[in-house]
């Protein structure tokens, strides 16, 4: 019995009727929606709530190749002088093709049995009326006929249908037709006064009128926010379609991926999180992550049915900042699901302090609280294990004769492992501050400082170690600048000390304190980051306080001239 997958938005319905009949369900929608309020338009850029409609495009499912010209569907009666970019699908949009404006000569479909509202106003919609509707036999048999298609072709598995919300609206005075993808793609062109003038229509109802909840035909299920308008690069890859598919598929791969931020030239973990189906010897999931032009593939990834596995890859980040997109897709079991990770590469050491100089002074000065920066001391992750449960049956052929086959089934274990992280951080008096006394110094004179960290684990080929550490400081408010640290040992325990200061006579790993702090605690602030583990990054915000008491100023004197 086929499934039909939970459809969370509101939709279509397809074609006409000429009276009411009975409907069954052919095919399975994967679908969802969201949405929210409308904002009040104007004279010349302007929506009405039912202005809407629905482009269907066969689709072959082995290789996502269009196999009819796209085909709209509206309750309404738009003007055919209208301005519209055509019949093209979101497939074949991101295949490369371009907008091409088209005034007039605009077609629709209009359907006789009404379909439900597409683009909601409120982000409500009646689900199951949308089911019947898109999902019967009736509706499947008009789409064949519109298209060309023979129908048992259709329903046959190797077509699935997709589904993209439009809207008619008008814009700078002029009527247009667009689905979501060609919005985005419009309000690019138009450096974003589309989404200016109708971001709740745009950038919000329309593409959260229809998305996936399952990722298929190339296109991720939509995990991002369901009530704020998106952007016009997540519009483009994952929001404004809907997929029907006819045909009992094993359940196909889910990824869970979230995007990182990491520093330049640091060896780091991207993971994803695999669910749907199982996966095991006989039926694996295998995953490739594409990243800065090279394929990373890991496989073995198992785990039975109704639970997931991490799945990761350790890979070095290149030496300069910039964004990265991470290409993941997962083969099997069941089919082929793509996603995409987004990656910030920061440089930590692009602001140091600078100077100090005798003539500072800050008489606004006051202190600030320790910022709480990000912890995470403790890591765990798990992998499961299959193994084969035998169950031998006897198959008799005959009075005496027959053959005994295993009918067993894959069972697993789960193997259990953790990583944590333990730090030190100390601060002392430079060495070459003549007047400092134990815990306590005159302003003006430098610091130095150490930071051990430790970081142990059951499966330490999984993890990385402590890379990194940054210093921040109270004259600065805890930001603006800070100090990277370097890391003057590596391995399992790491030391990190300050850089030479270019500004030391002596180049000393130091940090001159400036002159005008006032007398009390000196708490410096380090964040230990960097130790990667498939269940993300450790870190530990540390501090150390020392007292300062007096100013360096105080330590001169003027020598008598001897006569």
């Amino acid at each position: 019995m086929k499934r039909i997958f939970k459809i969370l938005m509101l939709f279509i319905m397809i074609f006409s009727l000429m009276m009411p009949i009975t409907v069954f369900a052919v095919g399975d929608g994967n679908i969802d929606s969201g949405g929210g309020g409308m904002g009040d338009g104007t004279s010349t850029d302007k929506w009405s709530p039912g202005y809407d409609g629905v482009r269907v495009t066969v689709v072959r499912a082995s290789d996502y190749a269009v196999v009819t010209t796209p085909i709209d569907f509206t309750n309404k009666q738009p003007p055919s002088t209208m301005f519209h970019f055509g019949k093209v699908s979101k497939i074949q949009y991101k295949g490369g093709k371009n907008l091409s404006p088209i005034q007039g000569a605009y077609s629709y479909v209009n359907p006789a049995q009404e379909m439900p509202r597409i683009v909601s106003t409120n982000g409500s919609s009646n689900i199951e009326a949308i089911k019947k509707y898109f999902c019967s036999e009736y509706t499947i048999k008009r789409v064949a006929e519109i298209t060309g298609m023979n129908y048992d072709i259709l329903i046959g598995g190797d077509y699935k249908l997709l589904l993209e919300p439009m809207a008619y609206y008008t814009f700078q005075g002029v009527m247009i037709a667009t689905t979501a993808t060609e919005a985005a793609m419009y309000d690019e062109q138009l450096s974003g006064l589309l989404r200016n003038k109708m971001v709740s229509l745009s950038h919000k109802n329309l593409p959260l009128a229809m998305f996936l909840e399952v990722g298929d035909l190339g296109y991720p299920a939509w995990g991002g926010s369901t009530t704020k308008p998106a952007s016009n690069a997540d519009i483009k890859s994952s929001l404004g379609l809907g997929i029907v598919r006819f045909t009992e598929q094993p359940e196909p791969p889910i990824i869970g991926a979230y995007d990182y931020e990491y520093r330049v030239n640091t060896e780091v973990i991207t993971s994803v999180m695999i669910s749907g189906g199982q996966s095991d010897p006989d039926n694996p999931a295998r995953v490739s992550f594409i990243i800065d032009g090279r394929t990373h593939n890991v496989g073995n990834v198992y785990y039975p049915s109704g639970d997931s596995q991490l799945a990761w890859v350790k890979w070095t980040t290149p030496d300069t900042e910039q964004d990265m997109v991470i290409d993941v897709t997962v083969n099997g079991p069941g089919s082929t699901t793509k996603s995409i990770i987004n990656v910030k590469i920061v440089d930590l050491d692009k602001n140091p302090p600078p100077n100090p100089v005798a003539d500072d002074r800050n008489d606004s000065f006051s202190y600030v609280a320790v910022p709480n920066r990000e912890e995470k001391i403790v890591a765990n992750w798990s992998i499961w294990s299959p193994w084969w449960q035998a169950y031998w049956v006897w198959h008799s052929t005959g009075e005496d004769s027959g053959y005994w086959c295993d009918h067993g089934w894959w069972e697993f274990d789960l193997d259990q492992y953790t990583a944590r992280l333990s730090s030190d951080m100390s601060i002392k008096n430079d060495d070459k501050n003549p007047t400092a006394s134990g815990c306590t110094f005159k302003s003006g004179y430098g610091i130095n400082q150490t930071v051990t960290a430790n970081v142990s684990s059951n499966q330490s080929s999984a993890i990385t170690y402590a890379q990194n550490a940054v210093s921040y400081f109270p004259e600065f408010r805890y930001e603006t600048y800070w100090r990277l640290l370097e890391r003057v040992s590596g391995g399992s325990n790491a030391r990190f000390e300050f850089k030479k200061n270019n500004y030391s006579t002596y180049k000393n790993r130091t940090h001159f304190t400036p002159i005008w702090m006032p007398d009390g605690a000196y708490i410096v602030n380090t964040w230990l980051i960097d130790a990667w583990t498939p269940d993300g990054m450790l870190s530990m915000s540390l501090t150390d306080t020392l007292t300062i008491k007096g100013n360096l100023w105080q330590d001169w004197h003027i020598a008598p001239l001897n006569p």
